[in-house]
């Protein structure tokens, strides 16, 4: 018995082929580990995941944690950050590709200490690309060239190999004498050192690793993590620039309504405080944002016509949309990548885009019609909104049916009107004298 024990023993510590018993392996009985998953894009809430697991736990004084990753790659900014925790981590790192590491999700494997993949996985093409599907230019590869190399070679890995993972000119003999970008599979990425064992299941590799009966911690999502995602996608951020660009513009169509600018608000909240939370939206690009509604507020309800401040307002308000998505440091670009600029223009035009079709529909079919005037018109809409034929009441003298901010409603007869002061503010009951018709509206002056 004593030589079968002093034998296990020695099996336990000899590495073996698949590196068990190098300074950053892992084994023994009850050992806390902690386990989290990136099934995801590489993009904010996959930082703020990998930084809650990191913390969670160092508190919990883990003994190894493993990161199940399959992706198919994402920012280079938030692949950075990651890796940059995985690094620092005082506690061993092993990541499980479960399908794919593909792109940035090769950097952050490389990052770990030890690398084990399942039977079909890859691991590879990490060319910088830009959201057409083309690659970037040069000093992004040449960015995460360097960071391929150096991670690499932090983890005892092929500096070489990694660059070539990311450029095709790169030649690595034996591997790559084609000029095609790497690619590796679970059997070449063993052979190359790029992986250190093929396994099925998270299981069954941490029982050939020899870490038997361990005490498992999986990361729990919350409800508001899974909102945050939710919210920060682009088909969704796209849907919120429309409400508030849509909100606004109903409201000053429409003075005093109420409804549209309380949706435009709520959609504002939604959009900028995810973007908050992920350390993307500043405060001061915030008020830039809430600095651009003011000045069209002005535009509209004090200073007649369109001009300066109307302009100035709407550019500071895409202004904000925009580089509130952009993980920038003021105007610095240096930290975000062509994919990640890329996107935040494409929800915010999408999002305009989407508005435009909405108010030239909306003011065809919707503001006449009996549902518009149900959510928020404090007056009824009539057949009298259509002055085809206006030019027969200018001159003429009316009422006014809700305040002029310069936007509202004149009475002339029973049927009321949409109509803009030419003085600015005016108040309800006041007489007014219609001085010409413009589109849909007439033109009035105060009496």
């Amino acid at each position: 018995m004593r030589l079968l024990a002093f034998i296990i023993t020695i099996l336990l510590i000899i590495p073996s082929a698949n590196g068990q018993g190098r300074s950053d392996s892992v084994f023994g009985t009850q050992l806390k580990v902690y386990q989290f998953e990136i099934f995801e894009e590489i993009a904010p809430a996959a930082t703020r995941k990998t930084i809650r697991a990191m913390d969670e736990a160092g508190a919990m004084h883990a003994d190894l944690i493993i990161l199940h990753l399959n992706t198919y790659g994402g920012l280079v900014s938030d692949a950075d950050s990651i890796r940059t925790r995985i690094l620092n981590s005082t506690i061993p790192v092993y990541v499980f590709v479960e399908n794919n590491a593909a792109s940035a999700g090769a950097l952050i494997s490389i990052a770990c200490d030890r690398i084990f993949m399942k039977e079909g996985a890859t691991i590879g093409a990490a060319t910088v690309v830009e959201g057409s599907g083309q690659a970037a230019p040069d000093k992004y590869q040449s960015y995460m060239r360097s960071k391929m190399r150096a991670t690499a070679t932090a983890r005892g890995r092929s500096p070489e190999i990694a660059e070539a993972m990311v450029d095709g000119d790169k030649v690595v003999p034996g591997l790559n004498d084609t000029g095609d970008v790497v690619t590796l599979t679970t059997d070449e990425a063993i052979y190359w050192g790029f992986c250190d064992g093929k396994y099925q299941t998270i299981e069954a590799m941490m029982k050939d690793q020899g870490i038997i009966n361990p005490v498992m911690i999986e990361q729990e999502i919350s409800w508001i993590d899974s909102a945050i995602g939710f919210l920060i996608s682009p088909g969704v951020s796209g849907a919120l620039v429309l409400l508030i660009l849509g909100g606004i513009y109903y409201e000053l169509r429409t003075p005093g309504i109420g409804f549209p600018i309380l949706v435009s608000a709520i959609a504002s909240m939604l959009y900028f405080a995810p973007l908050y939370l992920e350390g993307l939206a500043a405060n001061w690009e915030i008020l830039i944002f809430i600095l651009g509604v003011v000045l069209v507020g002005l535009e509209v309800f004090v200073i007649p016509g369109f001009g300066v401040a109307g302009i100035s307002g709407l550019v500071l308000i895409f202004g904000a949309l925009v580089l509130s998505a952009i993980n920038n440091i003021v105007f610095d670009f240096s930290g975000s990548d062509p994919e990640q600029i890329q996107s935040a223009l494409t929800r915010v035009v999408f999002g305009l885009l989407g508005f435009i079709v909405m108010a030239i529909l909306s003011a065809k079919f919707l503001v006449n019609g009996p549902l518009f005037g149900r959510i928020g018109l404090d007056a009824t809409l009539s057949s009298g909104m259509d002055i085809k034929n206006g030019d027969d009441f200018l001159g003429q003298e009316a009422i006014c049916s809700t305040d002029l901010k310069p936007l509202g409603y004149i009475m002339i007869g029973a049927k009321e009107y949409d109509a803009k002061s030419l003085d600015g503010y005016i108040p309800k009951d006041a007489r007014v004298k219609i001085i010409r018709k413009e589109g849909w509206q007439f033109l009035v002056e105060a009496i």
